[in-house]
């Protein structure tokens, strides 16, 4: 999975910190019974996902893979898979 940066983009890291934050602001207000606490908490982490959507929508997403990588990398985890399958063969 590394090889295809899955999540390493600038949208992905923001929208992932605002949500952690808001999920540590809610449990804690969750913790100290104060629901409107909570809730705010809830409400920063749908931020979270705004913020996160709308980097992606500016650019800062993952670029689309066109057909000719996707298939690429279809064939490429094909051929992976078959050289472990052969690898855990030769050791039975």
């Amino acid at each position: 999975m590394s090889a295809t940066a899955h999540g390493h983009t600038p949208a992905a890291w923001t929208g992932v910190a605002i949500s952690f934050i808001g999920f540590c602001v809610a449990g804690v207000f969750m913790v100290a019974a104060n629901p409107a606490g909570f809730w705010g908490g809830i409400g920063v982490v749908f931020l979270g996902l705004v913020v996160g959507l709308g980097m992606k929508a500016a650019g800062l997403g993952m670029p689309k893979q066109s057909a000719e990588q996707q298939e690429a990398h279809r064939k490429a985890t094909e051929a992976a898979r078959a050289r472990a399958d052969e690898a855990i063969a030769a050791r039975s």
